[in-house]
């Protein structure tokens, strides 16, 4: 089994995942991140690669791309580091990155440095379901999990294709847009969210926009999981100890324990 799956069996739990930018504001903020975002009540990390032209990204994280790029971080540096932390975490970690840099990579050398590396995941936001047919059997032979993003626009015939395609889990983009915290969660989110729950029977967990306890809360009445970048990148940003990651964190987890 993927270490992905387990994470769901336990109907119980819902999934809290955090997303950092690998090597932002450094190499050293982001080993010691992993660790304290696991003892707090994480169940997955997803680790950004950076990359120059990151479109799904609002103005958080493509700052926290473009710093970390101009700090030397390469793809290499972020297998190096992932695999340092899969020696330090139990959780899965993910890498959430773009076609550009697998390709460059190679779809069969970049998976296997992945699964060496103790990634369980891809998160790839420019890469169709229809087009990624070499890239998931590269990843399926290496029990490496392709999770695909559906958005509020997403046509019936899309979520079906991206359900038939999809691994670990579903990444329903909130809203319409890059990432960036928000104020208020989209009215229509629930909708959205049945749309696609009547498409299929995976894991699906909701993420772009959601910066407080509170909205996490209001999510998991109606997802299994949440994905929180932003917020915890401008944390990181804020706090070099990273103190306020931890509390934060565990204020997340705090209310899903209590709101089931």
């Amino acid at each position: 089994m993927n270490s992905i799956d387990a994470i769901f069996t336990d109907k119980g739990r819902k999934t809290l995942i955090a997303y950092i930018t690998v090597g932002y504001p450094s190499i050293e903020s982001t080993l010691k991140a992993a660790p304290i975002l696991a003892e707090a009540g994480c169940d997955l990390i997803e680790l950004g690669i950076p990359f120059s032209d990151p479109l799904a990204d609002g103005a958080t994280i493509q700052n926290a791309s473009f710093h970390a790029l101009q700090n030397g971080v390469t793809v290499k540096t972020c297998l190096e580091t992932a695999q340092k932390l899969s020696k330090q975490v139990k959780i899965p970690l993910v890498f959430m990155t773009y076609l550009n840099p697998i390709m460059h990579y190679g779809f069969d050398a970049f998976c296997k440095a992945c699964s060496e590396s103790g990634i369980s995941g891809l998160i790839i936001p420019d890469l169709p379901p229809e087009e990624g047919i070499e890239l998931e059997e590269a990843a399926h032979r290496y029990n490496i999990h392709i999770i695909y993003l559906l958005a509020p626009t997403s046509t019936e015939q899309r979520i079906v294709t991206v359900a038939s395609h999809a691994g670990g889990f579903i990444y329903l983009v909130s809203v319409t847009g890059v990432t960036g915290a928000r104020k208020d969660l989209p009215p229509d989110l629930k909708s959205f969210v049945s749309r696609v729950r009547k498409a299929t029977d995976k894991p699906l967990c909701v993420g772009f926009g959601i910066s407080t306890p509170e909205q996490a809360a209001e999510v998991l009445q109606i997802a299994d999981g949440v994905i929180i970048g932003s917020k915890i990148v401008r944390l990181m940003e804020e706090d070099g100890s990273l103190s306020k990651v931890g509390t934060f964190i565990r204020d997340v987890r705090g209310v899903m324990n209590t709101s089931k």
